[in-house]
């Protein structure tokens, strides 16, 4: 700033009895001021409408959705001072009851290569504490486009309640045979009435390694967001009260509007159709990938001293008989690989 007939910005603003920041903001470009006031709005307006479920990652690629390049530090900070900064979540609990006379089947979710829907399933449970009494949730989530294709709301924890979320998916998707569908070894997932359905539908079950909670991430990590955006954030009077809200979260928010990092910041629903558009039935073809030491392995063989590159082992499920011959071929290969 030019001095003004000797005096410097300092002297005049102490003149004058303004402050200097005060001097300063006026000196502004009225654009400047409208374009700042455009953005804190629009942030204020997404926040509210996802009822401070977003973080402010999301919330940048809201406003990019909408014509407004952002900075998401700008934006944390806009937040911050509005107080409208996402809740957060609370401790995790462990509910899972395992029951050792049920059978236990392979792991198959973590070998799997998805490049469609309706190729893996991940089921969980998990409880919500009302004013009055515990309650429980069965969800089953598409975890290639993260998708919530069945849920169920009870009082007992018990195989109906996930036998119910299980009717759901399937009357909802009318998945082709060789879905895999992978959960943790509680009874009520191991129990016989719910492997029956399962073998039913032609599906192949999958369980996690025991006291391993990363090989059912997917589902932790939605009952982590559905905990913290929607439970934690909301008191409700009863079941019904809860159950309609649920329905709201799920079914109108999470699968039609919530935007996921994994899937480039867009809804599963809008992810479904895009892959849909480009793939058409294409898709619909998992691989199993079997290795003794991660992707590949090298074997020496007595052919001349050379070392030879083995690949995994890969098989299409839809190329596959789902019954016993296939089961029984991946616990062939697993204990191969595992020699």
């Amino acid at each position: 700033m030019p001095l003004q007939g000797g005096l410097g910005v300092e002297r005049m603003c102490y003149l004058a009895q303004v402050s200097r920041a005060g001097f300063y903001r006026w000196l502004q470009p009225l654009g400047v001021i409208e374009e700042d006031m455009t953005v804190r709005s629009a942030i204020q307006e997404i926040a509210l409408q996802h009822r401070r479920r977003l973080g402010y990652r999301r919330v940048a690629r809201e406003l990019e959705k909408r014509g407004l390049v952002v900075n998401h530090k700008r934006v944390l900070r806009i937040l911050r001072a509005d107080h409208l900064l996402a809740v957060q979540p609370k401790a995790f609990v462990v509910t899972t009851q395992a029951d050792p006379s049920f059978e236990v089947y392979l792991n198959l979710a973590r070998r799997m290569r998805l490049t469609g829907v309706d190729q893996l399933w991940v089921a969980d449970l998990t409880y919500i504490r009302l004013r009055a009494e515990f309650v429980y949730l069965a969800v089953i989530l598409d975890v290639f486009s993260r998708k919530v294709v069945g849920w169920e709301l009870g009082r007992k924890l018990n195989a109906e309640l996930t036998l119910a979320a299980l009717r759901q998916a399937l009357a909802e998707r009318k998945p082709p045979p060789g879905l895999v569908h992978h959960s943790d070894r509680g009874m009520q997932y191991a129990c016989g009435v719910y492997v029956d359905l399962l073998e039913k539908q032609q599906i192949i079950p999958s369980m996690s390694r025991p006291g391993n909670p990363y090989d059912n991430a997917f589902c932790e990590s939605f009952l982590k967001t559905l905990k913290r955006e929607e439970i934690y954030a909301n008191r409700y009077e009863n079941l019904e009260d809860l159950r309609a809200n649920l329905e709201e979260f799920i079914e109108q928010y999470y699968n039609q509007q919530r935007l996921h990092s994994a899937l480039g910041y867009v809804s599963p629903a809008e992810f479904e159709a895009a892959t849909e558009r480009e793939a058409g039935n294409a898709g619909r073809v998992a691989t199993l990938k079997f290795s003794p030491h991660g992707d590949s392995c090298r074997s020496e063989e007595a052919t001349g001293g050379e070392t030879r590159a083995t690949t995994p082992l890969s098989i299409g499920l839809s190329q596959l008989d789902v019954g016993e011959v296939v089961l029984k071929s991946v616990v062939w290969v697993d204990n191969l690989a595992r020699a």
